[in-house]
């Protein structure tokens, strides 16, 4: 017999070709596909957009903030310097003249003579080579054997997690700059850039490896580690194709910010003269010699001391601007 309801049904309202169905007295019309283009369109997924990922995120939240643009403005006038810092001054810091020594500002000579007559202005344009570069091979050295000790005590454990914590303990409560000062003063006929960095590097590891093992513990109970795992890959090839790329976004935070504090290191062991020889130009050296002179020219202290500012400062401020793009809480506050 037919349904009651179902007769009630004004056909003039049924688009043609639609399915008509009837529940609990109501009418309900299905209409095909091809009738409806739109709803095809909006539940069709977007395969024209990139697929999203941790680090375009983070691109997209750090283009998007003025602490950003800026300190990667100073970190790339910084580093333009160090790489060519004769398009920025053609004078040699080496240079001294006696009888300009204390001089003021001269045509050329934007920032006056320091005491032993060399130009100024051309000491803190070479001094930034030898700042830089210490910090920039500290940091790959502290980066390179934290994110190994870290990863191998955080993935595999137990046992070996307990001796790599202990070596890192150790290493973490001798006081970096004690021990560089230390270990400098034994080689101090052959002090170069590379040893400086390598002192660094060897006591300033063990804060990234603390990092990368909470990193690593945290990734490693993941879904696809799991399926990793099921699918027979090794468990080595697991750290290092899985893991540790999931696990190294806090390490390049950390790192970008230890950068600028080892910056600083070298330019203290250099101003308590057993850092970099006196031959090399440096801002920690400039420094030291200035304060003998701080109270009657202080702006030999002041252009030394403004460069070695700027550039901890850009990178400080860098390293904030990644950590709060590459932190997942951060970006969901």
């Amino acid at each position: 017999m037919p349904d009651a309801a179902a007769n009630d049904i004004p056909t003039e309202d049924v688009p043609e070709g639609a399915a008509v169905g009837v529940r609990a007295g109501q009418a309900h019309f299905f209409a095909d596909l091809d009738q409806s283009p739109v709803l095809g369109a909006v539940d069709a997924p977007d395969e024209s957009s990139a697929p999203s990922s941790l680090w375009r995120d983070a691109w997209v939240q750090m283009r998007g903030r003025v602490l950003f643009w800026v300190s990667a403005a100073i970190i790339l006038l910084v580093v333009l310097v160090a790489l060519f810092p004769g398009v920025f001054s053609q004078t040699d810091p080496r240079f001294c003249d006696l009888s300009r020594s204390v001089g003021g500002p001269e045509a050329g000579h934007w920032f006056g003579f320091d005491r032993q007559g060399c130009d100024v202005y051309a000491r803190v344009i070479f001094g930034a080579r030898a700042s830089v570069t210490v910090g920039v091979l500290t940091t790959l050295g502290v980066s390179v054997f934290g994110v190994i000790i870290g990863s191998l005590a955080g993935y595999y454990g137990k046992w070996f997690d307990a001796i790599l914590s202990r070596i890192t303990d150790i290493f973490f409560a001798i006081p970096l700059l004690l021990a560089a000062i230390l270990v400098a003063s034994v080689f101090s006929e052959s002090r170069t850039t590379f040893l400086i960095a390598g002192v660094l590097a060897v006591f300033g590891w063990p804060q990234i490896a603390r990092i990368t093992r909470g990193a690593v513990m945290s990734v490693k109970n993941n879904e696809f580690v799991t399926a990793a795992q099921a699918l027979g890959l090794s468990r080595s090839g697991i750290l290092l194709r899985h893991i540790i790329p999931n696990a190294i976004a806090p390490v390049i935070a950390t790192a970008t910010v230890a950068l600028g504090t080892f910056i600083v290191v070298e330019a203290t062991l250099s101003f308590l003269g057993v850092g970099l020889p006196p031959s090399t130009v440096s801002w920690g050296g400039d420094i030291s010699r200035a304060q003998a002179v701080i109270r009657t020219s202080p702006q030999l202290l002041l252009y030394p001391g403004a460069a070695l500012g700027l550039t901890v400062l850009g990178f400080i401020m860098m390293g904030d601007v990644v950590r709060d793009a590459l932190d997942p809480k951060a970006r969901t506050r």
